[in-house]
């Protein structure tokens, strides 16, 4: 009976973090699961079966999340920066420099991922936990660290295959 109880409580929470990410970004397609607390902007554009876990967006620029997206938990995206060059104080000035992100189709975050602006994720990549990425990812990479570099790449062919089956996750 506890059992159900928790199930059903983890259901709501999942309905409302859905709920307020549907409401407050610029687009979705359906369906949309949101299972922890997740932040988004009114320019995050979202893909089909976008599968949050716990993401927050910090942004002025344009976030593009492409379809079969997850994240892990404690994720973070950063499209803007304070101005430091030229700036009219130190250490920065009260100027942005806004960086626009996209993530293709079918990317895997892990847990405490960081990804900064400018940066474009390819196609089927996966970003090790812990990473920040501060420069784009070719697609069907495996990269990690800090800074993420690619390390591995996942097998092209049974990719392709996946998904021409239709088979997402």
């Amino acid at each position: 009976m506890f059992y159900l109880g928790l199930k059903f409580f983890k259901k709501i929470k999942q309905f409302v973090f859905t709920l307020i990410v549907k409401k407050k970004c610029k687009s979705y397609i359906l369906p949309l699961k949101v299972n922890k607390r997740t932040y988004v902007t009114n320019k995050t554009i979202l893909g089909k079966n976008v599968n949050f876990n716990g993401l927050k967006i910090k942004s002025r620029g344009y976030v593009t999340i492409g379809d079969n997206f997850h994240s892990g938990e404690d994720c973070l995206i950063i499209t803007d920066i304070h101005k430091y060059d030229f700036a009219e104080k130190i250490p920065y000035d009260n100027t942005y420099i806004i960086k626009d992100l996209v993530i293709e189709d079918n990317v895997w975050l892990g847990d405490k991922v960081i990804i900064l602006g400018g940066v474009k994720i390819g196609e089927g990549s996966i970003i090790q936990a812990g990473s920040v990425v501060v420069n784009n990812i070719p697609p069907y990479s495996i990269a990690g660290g800090h800074p993420a570099k690619v390390f591995s790449q996942r097998d092209i062919k049974n990719y392709h295959k996946l998904k021409k089956e239709g088979k997402f996750h």
